[in-house]
């Protein structure tokens, strides 16, 4: 099949690419000159684990294209996947359908046969409906079809969560339109029942209900944590109490400094946004926000218990800044309020990040590209992301500081084994 994907952000790549592996041919489209030309020579925009690989042999077998002429790429294309951004509208919790909506109408200007428009962008319910009234003219008799159908994509994990999915949703009314798409993705579902064909606003709304209901996971253990930490009990040993039932299972039942990304953080206020057009009061997910939006106060009181409220000229050395492994992202990660926090207190702040340096920090933040060197002058050593190379460190001989203390935000180490080794340990509920 043709194919046209517009926006070649992380969806966008990652859709893209995975479908020309699947011997279609695709066109990836953006406005970003340079990350075009990047992407031809087979540089990436994006820290996913195999990705450039896939990307670089798609290219070479011709099935993969990246180009920044969106008329063309519309005209001679069949399906056209929506993937640009729908980030929070600053100063409001709505999402931004700005660049949604820009595409729709180059879409609108090229419609020169029949089509699909697939919409892959997290949207509110409804913008499937306002798509389709924008395509829609009296004027013309060309047909066409508006569907959605959400990526469940991990940062980290995205090439397996696409080619291995726990299912492919598919939202419209349209017959025609939906067994060319349920064609399109049967190499991914023809051994199992994953494909699930619902309603265009279904489909709109199980993106946000999935994401709000993970999210709720991720506050609910955090905030059981917190009494694990004043009841003296070992949080992990909750999660995996209550994760052993199947109603609840134990995926994002791990205590941590909180969720964020690109997607949880926005997705939840979004949905509250819409919940309250439609008078609609999502109370749960409100407080999942709101506990979320605190969790840093609670690691920020235990830091100045850990210090004893003396951070003024202490070394503080951050393992790890981004949101989670597997990725570059740093959107709403805990560190952006903990760093900046630590500094303003006086404190020397440095960081290790296996992705390398980050543009979020200001001068008075300093990267060490090696954890030794990093952590040997450290006072206090936050291991803020749990990156596999941070799972097997000695931290007994971590730092050459006299009673210099551990904070894991990850839950990496047995604090039973920190113990026994005479290491100032802490961590999370536990």
């Amino acid at each position: 099949m043709k194919i046209c994907i517009i926006g070649s952000g992380y969806v966008g790549l990652v859709s893209g690419t995975c479908f020309s592996e699947l011997g279609n041919k695709v066109i990836c489209v953006d406005n970003n000159k340079q990350k075009i030309e990047n992407l031809k020579k087979g540089i990436i925009p994006i820290y996913e684990p195999g990705l450039e690989e896939l990307i670089i042999r798609n290219v070479k077998q011709n099935r993969l294209n990246f180009s920044t002429d969106v008329n063309n790429s519309i005209r001679n294309s069949d399906i056209i996947f929506i993937c640009v951004g729908t980030p929070t509208i600053k100063n409001s919790n709505k999402a931004n359908l700005k660049y949604v909506y820009k595409v729709v109408s180059d879409i609108k200007k090229n419609l020169n046969k029949y089509k699909i428009i697939v919409t892959k962008s997290t949207v509110p319910v409804t913008t499937g409906d306002q798509i389709e009234k924008i395509l829609s003219s009296k004027k013309s008799k060309i047909k066409f079809d508006v569907i959605s159908n959400p990526e469940f994509l991990r940062e980290g994990e995205a090439i397996r969560d696409f080619m291995y999915p726990d299912r492919v949703v598919i939202g419209t009314d349209s017959k025609k339109a939906n067994n060319i798409i349920k064609n399109l993705y049967l190499p991914l579902i023809k051994k199992t029942n994953r494909y699930f064909h619902t309603s265009r606003r279904a489909a709109e709304l199980i993106k946000y209900a999935s994401n709000a209901f993970l999210a709720t996971k991720i506050s609910f253990i955090n905030e059981i944590a917190n009494l694990c930490e004043n009841t003296n009990i070992d949080v992990k040993e909750i999660s995996t109490g209550i994760g052993l039932d199947n109603r609840i299972g134990d995926r994002f039942l791990r205590a941590g400094p909180g969720y964020g990304g690109s997607c949880f953080p926005k997705d939840t206020r979004a949905l509250v946004t819409t919940s309250k057009q439609f008078k609609t009061n999502l109370s749960i997910v409100k407080s999942v926000i709101n506990s979320n939006k605190s969790r840093y106060k609670i690691l920020l009181n235990k830091i100045n218990k850990i210090m004893k409220n003396k951070l003024k000229d202490k070394s503080i050395t951050f393992l790890g800044v981004t949101f989670k492994p597997g990725t570059d992202d740093m959107r709403e990660a805990a560190s952006l309020k903990l760093i900046p926090y630590l500094i303003n207190k006086g404190s020397n702040v440095s960081y290790y990040e296996p992705t390398g340096i980050k543009s979020n920090f200001n001068n008075k933040v300093k990267y060490i590209n090696n954890i030794k060197d990093a952590c040997k002058k450290a006072d206090l050593i936050i291991i803020h992301t749990e990156w596999n190379e941070f799972k097997q460190l000695n931290l007994k001989k971590i730092s050459n500081k006299k009673n210099y203390k551990i904070y894991d935000l990850r839950n990496l180490y047995s604090p039973d084994k920190m113990k026994k080794n005479k290491i100032n340990y802490f961590s999370i509920g536990r």
